[in-house]
C-alpha cells in the first residue's frame, strides 16, 4: 500500500486538517513516524492522543512537546492572511512526484500557484558563488526549459538558483524554501521572492516564521529534488550542498544531468564528479528535453510511490516483557553508526510490526534517528 492510499482517506474535515500540523509539529515526529502513527490510529487526532505512551515505553522520562491546538489554528490563521494555504498527503492536489517518497512532507505551506506543483518539473541547482557564466548558462536553460513547458525547482539561494528562477519567472518556477514561507532568505531576494509569488509559486516544511537553520536545507533539497522528474546542476564544488540534492535525486530515481566545466575551476568538481559518476552530461536545454520525451511522467511516479506503511503498530499493553525484549535487542545492536532498517529485523529476529514499533517508540523518545535509505542510528548525547 503506498504512502498516498495509506492515508487519503485520513482526513476529515478541518480539524484533522489542522491536528496533521500538530502531529507534524510534535517534538520528534518526522515524516516516516507521522505516516505510521496516522496509518496505526486512524486519523492525527488519535495519534496525538497516543504518542506520549509510545514515547514513554522508548524510555523518554520527560514530557513530548506538542503544539496546542489554539498554536496551530494561530500559524495557519496567520499563513492565511498573508495569502497562503496548506497542502497535506491526503489531499488530491497533493504533488504526485513528491508522494513518491518514504519521507515525503505531510504537510505544506505555499503562497501562489499550487498547480505548478503537478506539472512537469526540473530541478535546477548549483553554486552560491556562481560564476558570470555560469549565471548566465543556467538562466537560459531555464528560459528554453520554460518555453518547453517545463516547470523550473530551485531554493531561492544565491548563485544558480537565482538565475534559474529568474530565468523561469515567465514560464513557472517553483521555490522551496529551507525557513518559514514568510522568512526570506538569503534577504537579497527579496524582490525574487516577491515576483515568484505573484507569478510563480513559494513552498516550504517549515513552521511559518521560523529562520533557516543547518538541518533545514539537506530537508528543503529533498524537496526540491522530490518535486522534480530529474535535477541539473551547475558549478559546484566537491562539497556543496547541491551534490547532496544531486545524492538525492539519485536515490527518489530521478534524472541528475550536470554542465561539465574546465578541471581548473573548482566550481566545475562538482558536475565533472556527477558526470564520472553516471550523471547525464548536458551542452543545453534540447539534451534534458530530449530525455525527458522518453520519460512517462505520471506512470513512473505512480509506481514507485510504494513505501508500505500498512505494516500494523502494535499496542504492546498485553505482553510488555515482549517489547521489554524487542527494545534491548534492537538498541543492542544500534550505534552512532546507521543500519539499515532490514538488516535490523532481520539480525534480530523480530517480526516487522514489532520491530517497527519498538523503532516508532525509540524515535519519540527521541533516542533514535531515521536516515534516508531506510537506516536507523542511534542519537548519541
Amino acid at each position: 500500500m503506498s504512502l498516498l492510499k495509506s492515508v487519503k482517506a485520513k482526513t476529515a474535515g478541518d480539524a484533522e486538517r489542522l491536528a496533521w500540523l500538530r502531529l507534524i509539529r510534535a517534538e520528534n515526529v518526522g515524516p516516516v513516524s507521522f505516516y505510521r502513527l496516522v496509518e496505526a490510529y486512524g486519523s492525527a487526532l488519535k495519534a496525538l492522543e497516543r504518542i506520549p505512551a509510545l514515547a514513554a515505553r522508548g524510555g523518554r522520562s520527560k514530557p513530548l512537546a506538542i503544539p496546542s491546538a489554539d498554536v496551530i489554528e494561530k500559524e495557519y490563521g496567520a499563513l492565511r492572511r498573508i495569502g497562503g494555504d496548506i497542502v497535506t498527503a491526503a489531499d488530491e492536489h497533493y504533488p504526485l512526484a513528491l508522494s513518491a517518497l518514504d519521507d515525503a512532507p505531510p504537510v505544506l505551506s505555499y503562497i501562489g500557484n499550487s498547480a505548478l506543483m503537478n506539472k512537469s518539473c526540473i530541478a535546477m541547482v548549483g553554486a552560491r558563488n556562481a560564476s558570470l557564466n555560469g549565471k548566465k548558462f543556467a538562466e537560459k536553460i531555464a528560459r528554453d526549459l520554460g518555453r518547453a513547458e517545463q516547470i523550473i525547482v530551485s531554493g531561492l539561494a544565491r548563485g544558480i538558483d537565482t538565475a534559474a528562477h529568474t530565468g523561469a519567472l515567465d514560464t513557472g518556477t517553483i521555490a522551496v524554501v529551507a525557513g518559514g514561507i514568510d522568512v526570506v532568505y538569503p534577504p537579497e531576494n527579496q524582490k525574487l521572492y516577491e515576483a515568484i509569488r505573484e507569478r510563480g509559486l513559494i513552498v516550504a516544511e517549515s513552521p511559518l516564521g521560523q529562520q533557516p537553520f543547518a538541518q533545514s536545507f539537506p530537508r528543503r533539497n529533498r524537496i526540491v529534488s522530490g518535486l522534480s522528474a530529474g535535477v541539473v546542476v551547475v558549478e559546484a564544488t566537491m562539497r556543496s550542498g547541491s551534490l547532496i540534492t544531486a545524492r538525492l535525486a539519485g536515490e527518489q530515481g530521478r534524472d541528475v544531468f550536470a554542465v561539465p566545466g574546465h578541471p581548473m575551476d573548482p566550481r566545475a568538481e562538482g558536475p565533472n564528479h556527477l558526470i564520472r559518476e553516471g550523471a547525464q552530461l548536458i551542452r543545453g536545454a534540447d539534451d534534458i528535453l530530449e530525455h525527458l520525451l522518453s520519460f512517462n511522467r505520471t506512470k513512473g511516479f505512480a509506481d514507485s510511490a510504494a513505501n508500505d506503511f500498512s505494516v500494523p503498530v502494535v499496542t504492546g499493553d498485553d505482553d510488555p516483557q515482549m517489547f521489554d525484549e524487542a527494545r534491548e535487542a534492537v538498541l543492542s545492536v544500534l550505534s552512532a553508526t546507521p543500519v539499515s532498517i532490514d538488516d535490523l529485523i532481520r539480525d534480530g529476529g523480530l517480526t516487522v510490526a514489532l520491530a517497527q514499533t519498538v523503532l516508532l517508540e525509540l524515535e519519540l523518545a527521541g533516542r533514535i534517528q531515521r536516515l534516508p535509505g531506510n537506516r536507523v542510528a542511534l542519537v548519541v548525547e
